[in-house]
């Protein structure tokens, strides 16, 4: 048996706290590599939520599934939402966290989801500003004709907090016949978990955000606001539905996928062709090519200070 080459990796500015050694870049690349963590990789996955990046020479790979875009001039690749034309770039959208298994339906299951269904809507928010006005103004207004039932730590109306987590969320939505999913910004490409989710826990989604939804999955089987000439022509239509099974089970029917089958953004081997590009790449890293020293508010930082990275 032929043994897996190493491959020496770290991982920083992400967010929240990850086990390093085990996570879904190092359950990817341990298709391929034996992935070592080492203080001093040869690439790095990085992210948007500082700039300890900068301390590194090394190759580095941009990460994100929030709404910002890679700096290849800093980065030598970038797995985000953005379709570009730049083979260092790959589209991987956040929503690929939840399991293509769980998006799959089973035939004949439409008639067993709809007797578990006893609450009309839910979601989850965790803070209200400018940019979230439009999903708050739409619970409201959804609110006029049912209870809305929001989970989040903002505008919760439920007496508790849903932990975070799929499990304790898919637990929760599973009764609930809508789910809003609405995503922080409307940009081409920018599909995160939310829509993905209410799928898993067999929600009708109301969606707003990526305007090419219908690329990923298949628009017959959600609800965009996108489609509707007015959020007022949108309620009217979740009424409609809300108050005839048939219309619901119509939906239900629905695969999410297009041909039920998961998308070209859930495969593996896409994902690790693109690593293993980035691993094997000749070409020098673009920290090393350029000077050392550059000022700035990063300089402060140090390696050995514990940072908070991505789960």
């Amino acid at each position: 048996m032929t043994a897996k080459p190493p491959v020496y990796i770290d991982f920083t500015d992400f967010g929240t706290h990850l086990n390093k050694a085990d996570n879904y870049w190092t359950r990817i690349l341990a298709h391929k590599y034996d992935v070592k963590i080492v203080d001093k990789p040869d690439l790095l996955f990085h992210s948007h939520d500082g700039n300890v990046h900068r301390l590194y020479t090394c190759k580095k790979i941009f990460h994100t599934g929030e709404s910002y875009w890679p700096n290849l001039s800093i980065s030598d690749y970038s797995l985000t939402f953005h379709e570009m034309d730049d083979p260092h770039n790959l589209r991987l959208p956040l929503y690929t966290r939840v399991e293509s298994d769980l998006l799959v339906k089973a035939d004949g299951e439409a008639e067993n989801v709809l007797k578990d269904k006893t609450g009309f809507c839910c979601f989850f928010t965790s803070y209200g500003n400018r940019k979230t006005q439009l999903r708050v103004n739409f619970f409201h207004r959804l609110s006029k004709y049912k209870k809305v039932d929001s989970a989040g730590k903002y505008l919760n109306n439920i007496g508790r907090s849903v932990p975070f987590g799929l499990e304790p969320k898919l637990a929760f939505m599973h009764s609930y016949k809508f789910y809003m999913a609405f995503e922080n910004e409307s940009m081409p490409g920018y599909t995160t978990e939310k829509i993905a989710e209410a799928m898993a826990a067999r929600c009708l989604p109301i969606y707003w955000g990526n305007p090419e939804v219908a690329k990923d999955f298949n628009p017959k089987s959600f609800l965009n606001y996108h489609d509707f000439p007015s959020e007022e022509a949108l309620v009217e239509r979740i009424i409609e539905i809300d108050q005839d099974d048939n219309l619901y089970l119509q939906y239900l029917r629905e695969p999410f996928f297009h041909g039920n089958k998961p998308n070209i953004f859930y495969s593996r081997d896409r994902l690790l062709d693109f690593l293993t590009q980035a691993i094997e790449d000749p070409n020098p890293p673009l920290a090393a090519r350029q000077p050392w020293f550059r000022p700035g508010r990063w300089m402060v930082l140090k390696r050995n200070k514990p940072h908070r990275i991505f789960t």
